[in-house]
This record gives C-alpha cells, sequence and structure tokens, in this order.
C-alpha cells in the first residue's frame, strides 16, 4: 500500500524541540512495521504553522497529490495535527476520502463506527477549545507584561530606535539609532519652525530628493509616514501599548491598493493607553508643537471642505505609490487630481 505521512508543529518553540522529528519518527517506524511503501515526496510537513487555518504549504501539497491518486492512506499522529478546529478536520477528512484516500491517526484509529466518529468530534471541540484557552491567557500575559512596562508595544524597531537582538521586546534594552534619531528631530524642527514651517509633502519631498532612506528602505517618502512620525509620541520618551483597536475596514485606501484581510484600526480612548518608558529623541515642548500645527491643519484640510463635488473621488489613483489622488483648483474654473 502506497501511503503518505503529515507532521505539522505551530511554534518556534516547538521547532526547537524537534517534536515534529518525533511525529516523523514515530510514522515511519508504524509503516516500516506495517510493511507499507512510502516515497520520500511523500512526507508532508507544516514547520511553525498554526494548525487553526487551513493555509499551510504542506497541507496544500497532500491535498494536491491526493487529488492525483499517488497513495491511498495519510498517516498522521492525532487528529489536531490535521487541523484544531473540528469543521476544517471534517472538510479534510471527507475530501480526501473522496479521492479514495483514508486517513489514518496514530494515537486514536479511526473507523465508521459511531464511537469512533464521536470521539473525533469531541477531540476536535476540546482542541478548538484549547486553543482559544491558550490565545485568551497569552493575550492577559501581555497585557500584564505591558501593565508592567516589561514589554514593549512593537513587533519592529520604530524609526529612531534600535532594539536588542537577543531581547527585542525588552524595554529597558531599547537603544536610539544615532543617524535616524537625527532624521527625525530635522522633520519635527522643520515641521515647526517658523522660519521653515515646511508641509507634510515638502518635508517628503525633500527627504526624497535627498536620497534618504525612508524607514521601509524605499526611496521615496511618504506624507502619511511623516504625519504618523509627527503624531507618536514614543519619540519624548513614553510608548504606549493599547493605542488603537481593530475593526472591520469600510473602504480600501486606494482604488489600485488590495481590500487587504478587512480589518482597519480605530484610536482607543486614552486612559486606556499603556504607557512604557523608551530614551527620548525630542522635548515635550517640540511635540506639542508639532500636535498644534496638525490639528489646524486637519481643521483646515481638502477633505472637511464640500465646496467641491468631485466626479471621480477615491477612483483616481497614483500609478507610482498606489494611493488615492486628492482634488485641487488652481484657478477658477480649473479643477484636477494630483
Amino acid at each position: 500500500m502506497k501511503v503518505a505521512i503529515y507532521v505539522r508543529v505551530s511554534t518556534l518553540r516547538q521547532q526547537r524541540a524537534q517534536t515534529i522529528e518525533q511525529q516523523l519518527d514515530r510514522l515511519q517506524a508504524h509503516v516500516v512495521t506495517q510493511g507499507w511503501s512510502l516515497a520520500d515526496e511523500h512526507i508532508f510537513r507544516d514547520d511553525g504553522y498554526s494548525g487553526a487555518k487551513l493555509n499551510r504549504p504542506g497541507l496544500d501539497s497532500l491535498r494536491d497529490r491526493a487529488a492525483m491518486a499517488e497513495f491511498e492512506l495519510v498517516l498522521i499522529t492525532a487528529p489536531d495535527r490535521l487541523a484544531r478546529k473540528y469543521v476544517h478536520q471534517m472538510l479534510l477528512l471527507e475530501e480526501l476520502e473522496s479521492h479514495g484516500c483514508r486517513v489514518e491517526f496514530l494515537d486514536r484509529p479511526m473507523s465508521d463506527d459511531p464511537h469512533d466518529q464521536l470521539v473525533l468530534q469531541i477531540r476536535g471541540a476540546v482542541a478548538e477549545y484549547e486553543r482559544a484557552l491558550i490565545a485568551d491567557r497569552m493575550r492577559r500575559g501581555r497585557l500584564a507584561k505591558l501593565r508592567a512596562g516589561q514589554l514593549l508595544p512593537w513587533t519592529k524597531a520604530l524609526y529612531g530606535y534600535i532594539l536588542d537582538a537577543e531581547h527585542p521586546r525588552d524595554p529597558a534594552r531599547v537603544q536610539v539609532s544615532p543617524v535616524e534619531a537625527a532624521i527625525v528631530r530635522q522633520i519635527f524642527a522643520w515641521y515647526t519652525d517658523p522660519e521653515e514651517k515646511l508641509s507634510l509633502y515638502a518635508i517628503a519631498k525633500r527627504l526624497s530628493d535627498q536620497g534618504i532612506p525612508t524607514p521601509s528602505g524605499g526611496q521615496r517618502w511618504n506624507v502619511s509616514s511623516i504625519r504618523e512620525m509627527l503624531k507618536n509620541p514614543a519619540y519624548t520618551g513614553t510608548a504606549y501599548a493599547n493605542r488603537t483597536r481593530p475593526v472591520p475596514a469600510r473602504q480600501r485606501k486606494s482604488a489600485l491598493l488590495p481590500v487587504g484581510p478587512g480589518t482597519s484600526k480605530r484610536p482607543t480612548p486614552e486612559e486606556e493607553w499603556i504607557p512604557i518608558p523608551v530614551p527620548a529623541i525630542i522635548s515635550q515642548e517640540l511635540f506639542d508643537q508639532a500636535q498644534t500645527r496638525l490639528s489646524l491643519n486637519r481643521q483646515m484640510s481638502r477633505r472637511n471642505n464640500t465646496k467641491h463635488q468631485y466626479l471621480l473621488r477615491g477612483l483616481v489613483s497614483c500609478g507610482q505609490c498606489k494611493l488615492s489622488c486628492i482634488g485641487r483648483s488652481s484657478r477658477p474654473n480649473y479643477a484636477y487630481y494630483i
């Protein structure tokens, strides 16, 4: 009998502990004991992929090969290695069986017996419950560490800072990047200096013309990046966690950009923010000056001007940066998109 085996671990910690190799050893030993035929290309594995999702490269390859009838049996250690959710388990089992491929679990051999099917359903439900319980515990533990000032709210370094390679989420190990910090100070100075008083667009253009790399390593600075930098209180010495919350997205940012995962972010009330101390790059006074001008700009923004009706509002986008264009009037009776 031609068989295939599937193994999976969901975390890097499990990868380092070589739990996936333990699964492989057990499954291969069982194949040898039964005298079955196992080809190397029929060993499918997903290292570091959650069982709560079906989007896994190893599982996708297994499903494709099963559709081509390359093997008659799939051997897996336990149902939760195939999927954490019972609905996903049933979907995969029915799909594989429709291709003439049987699935066998090493820890609990299954049959068509109603008792076995009930046990499979219960195990799937318990695995789903355990995953929800673990996720909730991790969320509460993360909040506790944030409130104690032991965890950074950033998953990657904020522009102007350097994280410790061994402990990237430790606030006590955050350092200031001299070059990037100088650029941050210059941006605030350009925006607040009464003589310079550059607009966000002018600052982005000047940085791009000077060949200064963007926070993502690109060549052209974006107005939104400058705005977010000027609004971030972390540069005054206090980073805040829980500043935003996910909400369903109502519209895409541009006609040329994909809809994305369907979520957007909304600010949370300031009293719910969790402060974490970090090294300061600018003074609180300079930051407050920038906020005053940003607030004034919002009041005078074109988006709040309903004088003109733009026929292609939200439909015209820039072919280079992919962002939406805005309407502008240079003289009476001459309006255009920029």
